[in-house]
């Protein structure tokens, strides 16, 4: 249901200026992307922001600068590199395109980034939302964003109805944001609104109480901050299965590269069995691997955006090598595991697997 903006129009003009006030004393002013005008850092921060919350942020993003302190060093980099600083903090394709737009900023724009917000919206993994935001931060463009957090605040002020991740509802939301910009301080107005979302108009008990906006938010005076924003319509996620080999040999694990697209792309994982293939039938006419003790691990479950995925570990000693091809295996000591590009899970099964 999409409402007419119930906010009079000097309400419009109070919220930007009593959220500046705000972020000003109490917003967020000591995280490590803050405090800086350089493009690079910005960007970084966004596409690591995104999904995720900052405290998971925070040592990715150090741990990333450290490695890559410039956009040419990240350019520079061999992606299977870039992978394995970002396992863990999951959306993988975040990754991928974080080093194809690096490298085409430095091919194509001379290692800088566009001034325009549709010109940064054009370059890979960026969308409109982070695009804005490294406009705003670091050129002072006037542009609203639409991260999560502000989504949250601007529905419950401005009292709209409607999942939030909808067209209709999305572009409403994007010409409510544009209208709601302040004339100046863009910069602290933008953060304001994001901090808000972050510290005190959060998704499940929000702080009314000590809000900025408290007495002019639509769903305060309504009662209706528990129902905005209103929830992403209910589905049933389907579930797939899949048998992952954990192939020991000594202190040695089997591992395999994962296509550059789709789940858990570009990183390396555990060869999967294929269904209703016999395990020692396939390792050793697939894998050129004879085995000997084969047992199983406990099955354990992971979510995903579109699918719930069913895990059957398998752990097989290797008995012998039959002389076949080990084609696309990579064989790393335990040691080795703690670096290289493995997702949560894996790294986890592993960890746990004796």
């Amino acid at each position: 249901m999409l409402l007419p903006s119930p906010v009079p129009t000097f309400g419009m003009s109070e919220f930007a200026t009593r959220l500046i006030d705000w972020q000003h004393r109490h917003g967020r002013h000591g995280l490590p992307w803050q405090n800086t005008r350089d493009p690079y850092l910005v960007w970084l921060s966004e596409i690591m922001l995104q999904q995720t919350q900052v405290g998971t942020v925070i040592p990715y993003y150090e741990r990333f600068l450290a490695r890559f302190p410039t956009l040419a060093s990240l350019a520079n980099a061999p992606v299977e590199e870039v992978m394995s600083l970002w396992s863990g903090l999951g959306y993988y394709a975040r990754a991928r395109n974080l080093h194809a737009c690096a490298r085409v900023l430095m091919t194509q724009h001379e290692g800088s980034f566009p001034r325009d917000p549709a010109m940064i919206a054009k370059l890979p993994g960026i969308g409109r939302s982070t695009a804005n935001a490294v406009a705003v931060f670091c050129f002072g463009a006037r542009a609203p964003i639409l991260d999560g957090n502000v989504k949250r605040v601007l529905c419950r002020f401005l009292g709209v109805e409607g999942f939030p991740g909808a067209p209709a509802i999305e572009s409403r939301l994007w010409r409510d944001g544009a209208a709601l910009l302040p004339n100046k301080d863009l910069a602290p107005y933008i953060q304001a609104q994001m901090d808000l979302g972050a510290t005190l108009c959060t998704r499940r008990r929000p702080r009314c109480n000590v809000c900025p906006v408290a007495d002019l938010c639509v769903a305060r005076r309504a009662g209706r901050t528990d129902a905005l924003p209103t929830p992403r319509p209910g589905r049933v996620l389907p579930e797939k299965e899949v048998t992952l080999l954990v192939l020991q040999d000594g202190k040695r694990i089997a591992l395999e590269q994962r296509p550059p697209a789709g789940l858990w792309g570009g990183l390396l994982s555990l060869p999967e069995l294929p269904d209703a293939a016999d395990v020692r039938g396939h390792c050793e006419s697939r894998l050129g691997l004879r085995l000997g003790a084969v047992r199983p691990a406990p099955t354990f479950t992971r979510g995903f955006t579109h699918f719930r995925l069913r895990i059957r570990p398998l752990v097989c000693a290797v008995a012998a090598r039959v002389g076949v091809a080990e084609a696309g295996l990579r064989w790393l000591d335990r040691a080795e595991l703690a670096q290289a590009a493995l997702p949560a899970p894996i790294r986890k099964l592993l960890s746990a697997t004796p």
